[in-house]
């Protein structure tokens, strides 16, 4: 079964009960739903629905990589007696790959745990209501477990991984979090559906790739807990992904918006680590039937190449290919859901160019080209317009290629926020280095494909330390920052929400504050799309 994110106008239920092969899933706010749908369907039940299908898929995301919290401006605000913000009343909740609830930071004094409630997607047991997978483990058990000589008898969670273990601390750790008296609620993210995996060619040996179909019920999830314990929430998104627009018109980038405007809920999410990674490009055709150059370079001992290329509803695009030995697969028509499949003569290269437009809410065009057994060498796809126009390109996120090392000959850092991070209404975060005040190399520069400004501001993301499984140790990257920033915001909803002075606080009024305090280099001019 393959889970299909689809918009639900009402007409769902009726559609469920007329195919009895599909199982309806999870109900999400602002009218998504989840459908769990035979893979030789998807395509069929996709366009029945009214949905393109790369609107109804879901992406593959992956993860995005004391004087941190000094340099936030966090340490004075813990540190002020008339405020005494510390999160207390507030849930922070994190999409990752668990927490290894056993460690002391996550604990309180008496040993009581500090984790209000596990959701192992990857796990069996009794999954949440209304989900149907996993295993939901709530504060009691985690307790009971903690009382007993051995807790993964109790509760068998682990977090393999530890970058959602080390995120959870930053943000709210009892020794040097940000929110030190925050409550946690973790999701741990199980791997990615086989079917996107290999439309996507996500490598098989990655483990850390993610649908964001997994990710937006691990939101519902944590929305739910917030509202079943009162108490206003912050979440951390570390996850993302080049496989769409970054333009905010994705089922998961819509979603993100409109539960962003909830009373009591701020939604923080990493900008990207792909700044430095020439996995963006980007050009302009100044008149109809001239030809734009593509070029990239795959290295040896490479594998599958996946890119995408998107352009607006002004003009038609349409490419040709060309291989490192000069073998041109000729241009191929642009038609809406057309497939082409051309194997080439001398190399072992299958080259697979996918049309899809008009695509839903942004009426863009997106083509899919797959180089399958990538011959080592430059590529070059010609992209050819019925009219002036411009595009943009990607390739896969670094971590969720098969090709490793396959970039842009000519690339452009701007454009480079991933999604969700590109949703209008989310905080995003991008990284600065706290030692030497400069921002932080890999991170991804906005503004979005639409122009609008990203990120939002810089939060330290460089040689931060915190709690992994295995002891103490730093990280870096755009993920680190996103979790200090959701732990701002945590003492934020301490004091608007449960102290009752901004009763309403969200997403927005959060991000207002945050960029209202942050410091500015006088010869700089804000916004910028790299610092925010």
């Amino acid at each position: 079964m393959v889970p299909l994110v689809v918009r639900d106008d009402g007409a769902v239920a009726a559609f469920l009960r007329a195919h009895p092969e599909i199982i309806g899933g999870k109900a999400l706010s602002g009218s998504y739903r989840i459908l769990n749908v035979p893979e030789d369907t998807v395509l069929a039940v996709a366009e029945e629905l009214g949905n393109t299908k790369p609107d109804a898929y879901s992406l593959v995301t992956g993860l995005l990589g004391r004087e941190a919290l000094d340099a936030s401006g966090i340490t004075p605000i813990q540190r002020q007696p008339f405020l005494g913000l510390r999160g207390r009343g507030v849930l922070l909740g994190f999409i990752d790959t668990g927490i290894d609830y056993t460690l002391d930071t996550f604990r309180y004094e008496d040993g009581s745990s500090r984790v209000a409630a596990v959701w192992d997607q990857t796990a069996e047991g009794n999954s949440p209501e209304g989900y149907g997978f996993g295993a939901e483990y709530g504060k009691e058990a985690i307790n009971e477990a903690l009382a007993s000589p051995d807790p993964y008898a109790t509760v068998p969670h682990r977090d393999t991984v530890g970058h959602g273990t080390f995120l959870a601390s930053v943000a709210g750790g009892r020794e040097d979090g940000a929110a030190p008296d925050a409550e946690i609620v973790m999701v741990k993210l199980r791997s990615s559906n086989p079917f996107y995996r290999e439309a996507f060619l996500i490598p098989p040996g990655q483990d850390n790739a993610f649908d964001s179909a997994d990710v937006m019920q691990g939101v519902e999830f944590i929305l739910e807990k917030a509202r079943e314990l009162n108490r206003p929430v912050s979440v951390c998104l570390s996850v993302g992904t080049n496989l769409s627009g970054h333009d905010g018109f994705t089922v998961f980038e819509e979603y993100l918006s409109r539960v962003s405007h909830r009373t009591g809920v701020t939604i923080c999410a990493a900008a990207g680590d792909e700044g430095n990674a020439n996995h963006h490009t980007s050009g302009a055709i100044p008149r109809a039937g001239e030809v734009q150059a593509i070029e990239l370079s795959v290295p040896q001992s490479s594998g599958d190449v996946y890119l995408t290329v998107l352009n607006g509803a002004e003009c038609r695009l349409s490419v040709s290919v060309s291989s490192p030995t000069g073998e041109l697969v000729g241009r191929v028509p642009a038609k809406n859901g057309a497939v082409v499949s051309e194997q080439l003569i001398f190399e072992r290269t299958k080259v697979e160019v996918y049309y899809f437009f008009p695509i839903e809410g942004s009426g863009a065009q997106l083509t899919a080209i797959k180089l399958i057994g990538a011959t080592p060498g430059i590529w070059t796809v010609y992209a050819h317009s019925d009219a002036p126009g411009r595009f943009d390109a990607w390739l896969p996120l670094t971590g969720l290629s098969s090709s490793p090392g396959t970039r842009f000959l000519a690339p452009n850092p701007e454009c480079t926020v991933a999604v969700p991070a590109s949703a209008a209404g989310v905080i995003t975060c991008c990284a600065f280095d706290s030692f030497d005040r400069s921002l932080y190399a890999a991170s991804s520069w906005g503004p979005t494909r639409l122009q609008a400004p990203c990120p939002d501001l810089a939060a330290p993301g460089v040689g931060v330390t915190g709690a992994l499984p295995t002891g103490t140790g730093s990280m870096r990257g755009t993920s680190v920052a996103a979790a200090i920033t959701a732990g701002a915001c945590a003492l934020l909803l301490q004091w608007g929400v449960v102290e009752r002075n901004e009763p309403y606080a969200d997403t927005y009024l959060a991000r207002a504050y945050l960029i209202r305090g942050c410091d500015r280099d006088p010869g700089m001019t804000y916004p910028n799309p790299r610092w925010g």
